[in-house]
């Protein structure tokens, strides 16, 4: 398949995955996800594939999340060939497929490109990376996946932290915190992402599948939250307050939500 919005390649024992949109920052559109979830299919029913690493074009961003330019301009993140926008199942076969996935963190991992490496199995970040929150901000959140397992990786209040400030911390913090599990220079980053993929293909395949499914088993329950976040997600969207988020983000100024604070 040729993909327009992803680069896919097979290194050994390990494929490797790049979202190919940096002059969006490798923000995703309803595209970008329908081609991520393919390739990782493509790596699942691949014997010779066992490890998988996900990482974003260029040294700026490894993901800023749902292409926000695009929300705003038509609505929503554009067509796909089933006319479905599949970002939440995109999480589950993150954690569903039976190979580990390593995020190669090259740069900013915010909002949704966030909650895409706190998703993965494993994560390694470029020294100059950067992680954090803007929901808020520019009219979404996601309350499954994005709030509660990241709570289970960081703790609960440096998640509310993360949420509620939307500041943005360094790769030392995220390593610190437990956000990642290694920081390594730039130009070292993808054969270190490799490196790791090669050393998993030299264990049980099956051992790695049992241990993996074990993993998620405490928190599968949390898919449940993401879909009804989604359900959620889709109706605020249509709101003035959501549209807001999104216009504001797009002419690059301050949203102004003051007059829907009201809360009860």
């Amino acid at each position: 398949m040729n993909y327009e919005d992803l680069l896919y390649e097979v290194d050994g024992p390990v494929a490797i995955v790049t979202i190919n949109r940096p002059s969006r920052l490798n923000a995703f559109r309803a595209k970008t996800i329908e081609e991520l979830i393919h390739a990782f299919k493509r790596a699942w029913a691949d014997d010779g594939v066992r490890a998988i690493v996900l990482t974003g074009q260029g040294d700026r961003a490894f993901c800023v999340g749902g292409d926000v330019k695009q929300r705003n301009e038509t609505g929503d993140y554009g067509p796909t060939s089933n006319g479905l926008f599949e970002v939440t199942y995109f999480h589950r076969l993150i954690r569903d497929v039976p190979k580990p996935v390593i995020a190669a963190v090259n740069g900013l991992a915010i909002g949704g490109g966030h909650v895409l490496h706190v998703l993965c199995d494993l994560s390694i970040a470029a020294e100059h990376a950067k992680f954090g929150q803007a929901g808020p901000r520019v009219g979404s959140f996601d309350g499954g996946f994005g709030s509660a397992y990241l709570a289970r990786v960081v703790g609960e209040k440096r998640a509310r932290e993360i949420w509620f400030l939307l500041d943005q911390y360094s790769a030392t913090d995220a390593e610190r915190w437990g956000l990642v599990n290694k920081v390594v220079p730039g130009e070292q980053l993808r054969e270190a992402a490799v490196e790791w993929g090669r050393t998993i293909a030299r264990y049980s395949p099956t051992a790695l599948r049992f241990l993996k499914h074990s993993f998620n088993a405490d928190t599968d329950h949390q898919g449940g939250l993401s879909l009804l976040s989604e359900d959620g997600l889709n109706v605020f969207l249509q709101t003035d307050e959501a549209k807001e988020g999104a216009a504001a983000f797009a002419e690059k100024r301050d949203p102004d939500f003051a007059k829907h604070a009201r809360t009860h």
